[in-house]
């Protein structure tokens, strides 16, 4: 379903822990993707990422981009995609940014860890803001529901679990 807005639930959504996939525009107009772990807020999408990575060389050149957000469990698959103008952010902000993006996915500890925390502070220089203009998202579920009856999700077996 296709939507300028986002409703309630699906901004639900994305306050949850998922892995994303942001992409960006390569030179030649191919598309740079990767798997990155996010921050949603304020109707933004947040990566943090080092300067040196494609994605941001890729961002200060072209400045639009994609992200992909979904849950694969089979049977409950949805998601939802935001496109739009991309920025990166230096300096204390980023660092800010940075610091609430790698909480979500590490522990206290891990944080705490110079080893872990500590490095990724260094490496994670900048953050990317993707400004979705446009957003789509879809339910397996609902599809389920009105296409089939709801008989691949109740059916075992008929869907096969992910590896």
């Amino acid at each position: 379903m296709a939507t300028k807005a986002l409703d309630s639930k699906l901004q639900e959504f994305l306050r949850g822990r998922h892995i994303a996939t942001l992409s960006t525009e390569n030179a030649d107009g191919s598309a740079h993707l990767v798997a990155v772990w996010y921050l949603y807020d304020g109707g933004s999408l947040y990566v943090a990422t080092s300067s040196k990575s494609k994605k941001a060389r890729n961002v200060a050149a072209r400045a639009k981009a994609s992200m992909m957000i979904d849950e694969r469990k089979p049977g409950k698959e949805r998601g939802v995609t935001g496109a739009g103008k991309v920025e990166l952010i230096t300096g204390e902000e980023s660092r800010a940014l940075n610091k609430r993006i790698h909480g979500r996915y590490m522990s206290a500890a891990a944080m705490a860890d110079p080893g872990v925390g500590g490095v990724f502070a260094m490496f994670d220089d900048c953050t990317i803001k993707v400004t979705p203009s446009s957003w789509f998202s879809w339910d397996m579920a609902e599809l389920d529901a009105q296409a089939f009856g709801g008989k691949l999700g109740k059916t075992p077996g008929y869907l096969l679990a992910l590896d």
